[in-house]
């Protein structure tokens, strides 16, 4: 799994938000456009494409998303 497509992936997830502005080091959290809503979608696109379960509480335990990304490759099996 490599990161930069990862980013890639992810910053997809966001409807309103320039891909340009998400990358490996920010806190996605901080971004106008974080909601439920978006956090679902990372879910499910985490799920279909990584085959690996992200819970709600887990969005707690990062910041960014380089450490989102290292949480997934963490739970891959």
């Amino acid at each position: 799994m490599e990161l930069d497509q990862f980013v890639e992936k992810f910053a997809a997830q966001f409807e309103d938000t320039e891909m340009g502005n998400i990358h490996k080091d920010v806190n996605f959290k901080l971004l106008d456009t974080w909601d439920s809503l978006t956090a679902f979608s990372i879910q499910m696109m985490i799920e279909d494409d990584y085959n690996v379960k992200i819970l709600p509480q887990d969005f707690k335990s990062v910041g960014t998303v380089e450490e989102l990304f290292a949480l997934v490759e963490s739970k891959i099996v």
